[in-house]
């Protein structure tokens, strides 16, 4: 199976990543009325596997780079807490035969494993109810100290990640222990986050950050048009101004595709989406930052904004966007969070079948 190629030298070779891990179930409600404050509704219990957000990013990460248990060729080691039950115990085990370091996945005796029920109508809309005292809710800055030999050890560059459904200020404390080390960070909010995240300094201390149309909105404090994606560089508010100098901005835009913004160089480049038939777009926004944070450790350069593209196939596959698109496509073909068949090789036969060709220089980067 191949992955991706991690150049010799003083290169990233570990991610430290802290968030939300957990599961949960879909129901597919009959009738397309909003559920009432009192109502009982019929619903059918869908084949789907739910995962949330820290377990679904660093999983992608681990199958594009050959992750190990052992640390090499890299070392994948999440921070999280499950509950000291049988969710939390396949959550574990689960990230361990993906190739991930466990050791700092810690059971909390108090609090259950993150769980949410998710209910769809006939429509597609739908919604969601998650525990709010689940052990992830409980994580601290002292989960984050426990990993410090982890996060200091000279064995290889540090990457951390911050991602949603842990407390921010755990992510916070991460991210300035990742600062103070000159570790590549990378992150993702909730639009809700976005306010604090500012208050408390978090955007200062983010290299790579993924949001949403919605996120990019709030961020900016105007919505992101995707018919003028230049002026999101071109805003001179406050919003882009916290950011360190060199930071990349992804913005997903569902079926439109995703924009990547190189604030150092002022570049920015558009990646439509291919068409495919869609099972479920749950997870895919994770998967991008997942392939984002996997070929920035590989040197796949970040963007390639030469010509403007209409089409997905107008140019060759060349950048760390492109690809991360491409994952981002393939997940949704799957109805469950995690595609349990998302590898290197099958983003390759996707692009063969969807008539797309890799430039020389990005499959030197794909490995035997």
């Amino acid at each position: 199976m191949r992955t991706l190629r991690l150049k010799p030298g003083p290169r990233w070779r570990r991610l430290v990543g802290v968030g939300g891990v957990g599961t949960g179930i879909f129901f597919a409600l009959e009738g397309s009325h909003d559920l009432g404050r009192n109502e009982s509704r019929m619903g059918r219990l869908l084949d789907v596997r739910d995962y949330c957000k820290l377990h679904i990013i660093v999983h992608y990460v681990a199958v594009l780079l050959g992750a190990q248990k052992s640390g090499k060729p890299f070392h994948l080691l999440p921070i999280a807490r499950v509950g000291n039950d049988e969710r939390g115990k396949r959550m574990i085990a689960e990230m361990a035969d993906a190739g991930m370091d466990t050791r700092y996945v810690r059971f909390d005796p108090q609090r259950p494993t993150l769980f949410s029920v998710c209910f769809q109508y006939p429509d597609g809309a739908g919604g969601n109810i998650t525990t709010s005292d689940s052990a992830a809710a409980a994580l601290t800055a002292q989960d984050i100290n426990r990993a410090k030999p982890s996060l200091t050890s000279r064995d290889g560059g540090l990457m951390v990640l911050a991602a949603p459904e842990a407390p921010l200020e755990a992510r916070v404390h991460l991210l300035k222990i990742a600062t103070r080390l000159r570790a590549f960070r990378a992150a993702s909010l909730t639009t809700g986050e976005i306010p604090r995240a500012r208050k408390l300094g978090m955007f200062a201390m983010i290299d790579l950050l993924s949001v949403n149309q919605e996120e990019a909105g709030t961020l900016l404090g105007q919505p992101f048009n995707p018919l003028s994606p230049w002026t999101f560089l071109e805003a001179r508010n406050a919003a882009l101004a916290l950011f360190p100098h060199q930071a990349r901005i992804v913005v997903t835009t569902g079926a439109r595709g995703a924009f990547g913004f190189d604030l150092g160089s002022g570049h920015w480049d558009y990646c439509p989406a291919p068409k495919v038939k869609v099972a479920s777009t749950a997870g895919a926004g994770d998967a991008l930052l997942g392939a984002l944070i996997a070929a920035e450790a590989a040197g796949v350069p970040f963007i390639n904004p030469s010509t403007l593209r209409y089409r997905f196939k107008d140019r060759p596959l060349s950048s760390a966007l492109d690809l991360a698109v491409l994952l981002s496509a393939f997940t949704v073909t799957s109805p469950h969070t995690i595609h349990p068949d998302a590898n290197l090789d099958a983003l390759v036969r996707l692009g063969r079948k969807l008539g797309l060709s890799f430039t020389r220089e990005l499959r030197q980067f794909f490995k035997a």
